[in-house]
């Protein structure tokens, strides 16, 4: 169970059961494993992406990218992975599907930031 004591605490202190606490657990680790496919999917369906990522060589206010692949894995409630593009790759961590079709993802060092991605810019906007 990936819910840490205190929670598990809390939960039950409001009614929830053992079997209560264990499906939740299971619930929420079958949803990232979800979101990390559709994030996967996501990638794995475009050639080519653009973000709204502030890049000092770029002119463009959402850049493009050229994807070649994403590797997003799953451990309990936690999603982290590669971002690979055509010239560089960045650590994910966390990530989450917009309602608008685009993405959203933490980048790790030398972004450090949540950005997001999408197909076409006019969903950035």
């Amino acid at each position: 169970m990936h819910f840490d004591q205190r929670t598990q605490r809390a939960l039950r202190d409001v009614g929830l059961e053992t079997d209560d606490l264990r499906a939740a657990s299971e619930a929420v680790v079958e949803a990232v494993a979800d979101d990390a496919a559709a994030l996967e999917a996501f990638f794995d369906d475009h050639d080519t992406v653009y973000s709204d990522m502030d890049m000092a060589h770029s002119s463009s206010a959402y850049p493009e990218h050229a994807v070649d692949y994403a590797d997003i894995t799953t451990h309990g409630d936690e999603m982290r992975g590669w971002l690979r593009f055509d010239t560089w790759g960045v650590y994910v961590e966390g990530g989450r599907l917009l309602e608008d079709g685009s993405v959203e993802l933490s980048l790790g060092p030398t972004i450090n930031d949540r950005v997001r991605f999408a197909a076409d810019r006019d969903r950035l906007r």
